[in-house]
């Protein structure tokens, strides 16, 4: 079986092969494939284009490893790893212009589920900002080659946090009543559009936490691990692992404050 290292090596030409793709593709302008769970999660030819790429290269290279993407759905794993990937996280800000989106690539061992998988290695790379975030398991984080790591505890009240909104209208009333109750207690708010991207954000200090609800596998393999490497505390509900119903991560300190007050929310909602 390859080394952690090695399958970072991999992950990480990948990633800046896809991520140029997507930028071409971007450059030559959007077309809209259509959307998925509402009207407001779109998916671009460039999202299928760029998954279709990199599976192709996944299948020729490591043809035993499974597969995991947003786009095209899974593929077994013969090997006992698995490649979780969103070809561009961030799709409405790629379709917008914006700059905040990025290729995520992880691999992790075990069946592709967040509860039960062993993240081995993660890329996130923004080629529009050239900056590649990259782990591999215990063996720190870095950015562009150098190392990276979260920001020390601080209160709530000095905390800037991150976050995203879910997709269905339901949720996103939910979340906007969450937001609601927490601006007053928390330094700034801000909202990115590109979970893979906040949780690097987590891992490089740009945030002091970061909390979402609603994410699938492929948005958090990667910068959960990312994350986690640069010395934060990546957890979701009751101290289970991150899952579609929470992820929070920051601080160890900053996530333990963060915790009561999003369960006090969940419990009310």
């Amino acid at each position: 079986m390859a080394s952690a290292s090695e399958l970072l090596e991999f992950a990480t030409a990948l990633a800046r092969e896809a991520g140029a793709l997507a930028a071409k593709r971007r450059r030559e302008g959007v077309s809209i494939a259509g959307s998925k769970s509402s009207l407001v999660d779109i998916v671009t030819l460039a999202d299928q284009e760029v998954e279709r790429l990199v599976r192709a290269r996944l299948a020729a290279e490591r043809p035993g490893d499974g597969f995991l993407g947003e786009e095209s759905g899974a593929g077994l794993s013969e090997s006992g790893l698995t490649w979780v990937v969103d070809p561009i996280d961030g799709t409405v800000n790629y379709a917008y212009g914006l700059p905040n989106w990025a290729v995520s690539i992880a691999v992790v061992e075990g069946e592709p589920d967040p509860r039960t998988w062993r993240a081995i290695a993660g890329v996130v790379y923004s080629p529009l900002t050239d900056e590649l975030f990259s782990a591999a398991v215990g063996a720190g984080a870095t950015l562009n080659g150098s190392p990276i790591e979260a920001a020390p505890a601080v209160d709530l009240a000095g905390a800037l946090v991150g976050t995203g909104f879910g997709y269905l209208s339901e949720q996103r009333e939910s979340d906007a009543d969450l937001l609601r109750s927490l601006i007053a207690e928390v330094r700034d708010i801000r909202r990115f559009g590109a979970a893979s991207l906040d949780l690097c954000a987590v891992a490089a200090g740009r945030l002091n936490v970061y909390y979402e609800r609603g994410l699938n596998p492929w948005d958090h393999a990667a910068g959960g691990l990312i994350a986690t490497e640069a010395g934060a505390l990546v957890t979701g509900a009751n101290g289970k692992p991150a899952t579609e119903e929470l992820i929070v991560a920051g601080h160890p300190d900053v996530v333990a404050a963060m915790l009561p007050k999003l369960r006090t929310r969940r419990e009310t909602t």
